[in-house]
């Protein structure tokens, strides 16, 4: 488009004209965004961490930004894919973006690309960019797509960055073993800059490249620590070491390693941004994440959670367990073609009495009778029930759940979408 007086008028549709912009959805490598981006001349003048994984990444982008606000920083915050509205995906101190602010963003962005295809995420990411450089922030984090080398987030230097976790996951742009994915995710990592890694046992891909680099590599269980203790844990890096913290408001023994490199990334940073105990309590207490065993009601309980890959399924399944249930535990469940849907299944099958399947109307959609192949190799004697929509099997599943049994909602950010839309607003985590 080269004509901006017939650029969209609205949010709605500034996102129909730049998912047709690109002939795919994704499309690897930096140098399309990174002109764009040099165009743009966007003065950064704020600190970034950039977060990277195959799980824990939401998690740990949310951590990082409650810290901050509690500590009376401006704080922006970017992350993907988004569950019922853009917006989510650019967060200015706290709030989502406004549609004004994101229409500008995207016009300025139309404006200096010239003949340049972008795909939909790397104009999101150069669009989010250009809100946060409006809003004179102390520090932005930035959450990457896929992968890390060739994301284009990757196209910012950040002053720390962070690996979650490593694992099978979009395996056909990785490659198909933790050392190809570790190598990709290990380059968010910079020259002569704290590099955390917070997988335990990281692939030696990663561990080479940030050697490679020179970067300052930190590494869970070797560099930095936790422990628990009855209800609270330490943190310890080196000499520094913090007593007595509240768990993370969030669900799983593994948030903790989160936590850790969220912890460690804000420690590297004290000189430019120092941040006391008090807002590291306060910000761990109010952190929330929508879509991530997110309990919605109770008597039967709804709960919702995006996992989509057998690391993340298991992280559910660990959950599950933890949580006491007097009754069944119902599971509505659509997942995308291309992910890995018997690793899915197999991780949470011990825990379902009854499946609720349906199709994604996607095009990556998965067909319920996929799924139901799935599960019944692995457990042919559980009752499964066949819908053409996420609602409709939501519903049903209503219908059959007693007061003292739970319905778990997960297999894509489509399917946690879908009832979400179903569901009465919660204020936590609006």
């Amino acid at each position: 488009m080269t004509d901006l007086s017939t650029s969209p008028d609205s949010l709605q549709g500034w996102l129909q004209y730049i998912e047709a912009l690109h002939p795919k959805s994704i499309a690897m490598g930096l140098d399309r965004v990174q002109a764009v981006r040099q165009r743009l001349d966007l003065p950064l003048d704020f600190v970034v961490i950039t977060v990277a994984g195959t799980n824990g990444k939401g998690s740990t982008c949310a951590m990082l930004e409650q810290v901050y606000l509690q500590a009376g920083y401006r704080a922006g915050c970017y992350t993907s894919p988004h569950i019922l509205r853009y917006n989510e995906r650019v967060r200015i101190m706290g709030r989502e973006a406004a549609d004004a602010d994101l229409c500008a963003a995207f016009a300025r962005v139309e404006k200096a690309r010239g003949d340049t295809a972008l795909t939909y995420f790397e104009f999101g990411t150069l669009a989010a960019l250009c809100c946060f450089c409006q809003h004179a922030l102390d520090v932005v984090i930035l959450e990457v797509g896929l992968g890390g080398r060739l994301d284009a987030v990757n196209v910012v230097d950040a002053d720390v960055a962070i690996v979650t976790s490593i694992d099978l996951d979009h395996m056909d742009y990785l490659g198909d073993n933790r050392e190809s994915i570790g190598f990709e995710k290990a380059g968010v990592y910079r020259p002569g800059r704290p590099a955390i890694c917070a997988d335990a046992s990281p692939p030696e891909a990663l561990l080479k490249h940030a050697e490679t680099i020179q970067a300052e590599l930190l590494c869970i269980h070797r560099d930095f620590h936790y422990q628990v203790q009855s209800g609270r844990w330490q943190y310890q890096w080196d000499d520094f070491i913090l007593h007595d913290l509240p768990l993370p408001a969030l669900a799983g023994d593994f948030q903790l390693s989160n936590a850790s490199a969220v912890l460690t990334a804000i420690q590297s940073l004290h000189d430019k941004l120092p941040v006391h105990v008090q807002a590291i309590h306060a910000g761990l207490q109010h952190v929330s994440l929508p879509g991530r065993f997110d309990v919605r009601q109770s008597a039967p309980s709804v709960i919702l959670d995006v996992a989509h890959n057998p690391h993340a399924a298991a992280a559910l399944a660990s959950n599950l367990n933890a949580q006491a249930n007097a009754g069944r535990t119902l599971a509505v469940f659509a997942m995308l073609a291309d992910k890995d849907i018997p690793g899915v299944v197999s991780a949470v099958h011990a825990t379902v009495h009854a499946w609720y399947l349906a199709d994604i109307p996607q095009i990556r959609g998965a067909k319920a009778i996929q799924l139901q192949d799935a599960v019944t190799e692995i457990d042919p004697d559980v009752p499964v029930h066949i819908y053409r929509t996420v609602a409709e099997a939501y519903r049903q599943a209503c219908i059959d759940a007693g007061e003292n049994d739970r319905i778990i909602v997960f297999g894509s950010f489509f399917t946690v979408a879908d009832v979400m839309q179903l569901l009465p607003v919660s204020p936590d985590n609006h």
